[in-house]
């Protein structure tokens, strides 16, 4: 029998004979339903079926997928669901989840999904975890990789609900994978600083990646790496790049590259500010930010702009928190916004 997980604020636990009536109301929200694997309205018959193969099964099996409920630990009120299905002997595990719409955006899927995945792994011979979603679900998306699950690829056209068919987006996480994960670094780091890029710490460099949803919004290491090569010309004046590697206790955690004040412009231009997947919700970024700041006016540079895509997952709200405002402009589709040092 399954055995309850929990968490700091919440319980995973096998499904009960009242849980059918949730599941039905949570299923049949159109913003719950959409981008999933079924369509509304959701019969109560099929969460009936649901929920009572789960009691029976009584825990995850090798063939079959299983529901766990997610609750409240304080209330005891049913958020919403996680699904697995176990395969290949219970050596990999196709994940699912969902939430009611008033419970997203507080960290409760994040939460029971990473109680879960590490109950996987330490009870079952498991090689792989998996999930697949609608490349447009980015919140799933950012779900998934806050659990440790990496974007392995786009299978195109694969994915059929009724007569429309879509993309699928893999995310997957092996043992090695999730054993890093678990491990990795997760305080705030007694040291940053930022370091030249030389021979030595090039290859760190480039090796850094960001969660796959945030290639919207911040281009890849090597992509920098070109456009400081052949830096554009704005308003007559060639860019001067300046690029370092950002250190967080000797580690080469994040990457930060500056367009120079010239005789044309005051302002230093935030090209680039890069944090790693497994660095990131550290205050590493706040905390390099600050050092680029520190930079800026040893440059003498009176302002700082930079400018950023909007969405879910966008930089913007760190950027207006650090005290950045938008300047009205859009820069290649990207909103402008401007730091006065003062």
């Amino acid at each position: 029998m399954f055995v309850p997980l929990r968490t700091e604020r919440l319980v995973v636990r096998a499904p009960r004979p009242e849980d059918v009536e949730r599941l039905w109301a949570w299923r049949n929200e159109p913003e719950v339903a959409a981008l999933q694997a079924w369509s509304v309205p959701f019969p109560r018959t099929t969460a009936q079926q649901h929920i009572t193969s789960a009691i029976a099964t009584g825990a995850p099996v090798d063939g079959d997928w299983w529901t766990a409920v997610i609750e409240d630990a304080a209330s005891g009120e049913a958020l919403g669901e996680l699904v697995v299905r176990l395969a290949n002997d219970a050596r990999t595990a196709e994940l699912g989840f969902s939430l009611a719409r008033r419970h997203w955006g507080r960290g409760y899927a994040v939460e029971a999904l990473a109680a879960l995945i590490a109950h996987l792994f330490e009870t079952f011979p498991l090689t792989r975890a998996w999930g697949a979603l609608h490349p447009d679900n980015r919140a799933s998306a950012m779900v998934l990789e806050r659990c440790g699950l990496v974007f392995e690829g786009c299978t195109r056209l694969s994915f059929w609900l009724g007569d429309d068919n879509s993309d699928d987006w893999i995310y997957g996480m092996t043992r090695e994978d999730w054993e890093a994960w678990r491990d990795r670094d997760r305080g705030a780091p007694e040291e940053v600083r930022l370091a030249p890029i030389t021979e030595q710490n090039a290859f760190a460099v480039r090796a850094l990646r960001t969660h796959h949803s945030q290639r919207a919004f911040v281009a890849p290491v090597l992509e920098s790496f070109a456009d400081a090569l052949v830096p554009e010309t704005v308003d007559g004046v060639t860019a001067v790049p300046w690029l370092r590697a950002i250190e967080a206790d000797g580690r080469t955690a994040g990457f930060v590259m500056l367009a120079l004040p010239d005789r044309v412009h005051r302002s230093a231009y935030l090209w680039r500010l890069l944090i790693d997947r497994v660095h990131q919700r550290r205050g590493i970024a706040s905390r390099a930010l600050d050092l680029v700041i520190e930079e800026c006016r040893a440059l003498g540079a009176t302002e700082l702009t930079t400018s950023w895509s909007e969405g879910k997952g966008s930089p913007g709200p760190f950027y207006h928190a650090r005290g950045f405002e938008p300047t009205g402009r859009l820069i290649d589709g990207e909103v402008e916004a401007l730091l006065p040092f003062g």
